[in-house]
């Protein structure tokens, strides 16, 4: 089966960084692209970046951008998210996913998930 690992999430201060990354599991797969997704207590999951394989394009969230960058590795259907400058209201549960196809900034659609890693910024 295909799994998606999260790392790289951890306590920082307001205004530090973080870099997750994801990494495929078992049998190489195929995509459209990847993505990041997080899910902050009492809310629902959000779409904050994507990339797309084919095409190149990037997707960022209102609330990220500028201070996120998504990069990733195809061949390895792997995902990285720079974080810079976080804020308290970026804590969350960060999720990494894989779309087979179809557009990746839409956030219906994403057949694999990672278990999540914890990001909290303090203030």
């Amino acid at each position: 089966q295909v799994q998606l690992v999260e790392s790289g999430g951890g306590l920082v201060q307001a205004g530090g960084s973080l870099r997750l990354s994801c990494a495929a599991s078992g049998r190489t797969f195929g995509s459209s692209g990847m993505g990041w997704f997080r899910q902050a207590p009492g809310k629902g999951r959000e779409l904050v970046a994507a990339i797309s394989w084919s095409g190149g394009n990037i997707y960022y969230a209102d609330s990220v951008k500028g201070r996120f960058t998504i990069s990733g590795d195809n061949a390895e259907n792997t995902v990285n998210l720079q974080m810079n400058s976080l804020k308290p209201e970026d804590t969350a549960v960060y999720y990494c996913a894989a779309k087979l196809y179809g557009s990746i900034w839409l956030p219906n659609g994403y057949d694999y998930w990672g278990q999540g890693t914890q990001v909290t910024v303090s203030s």
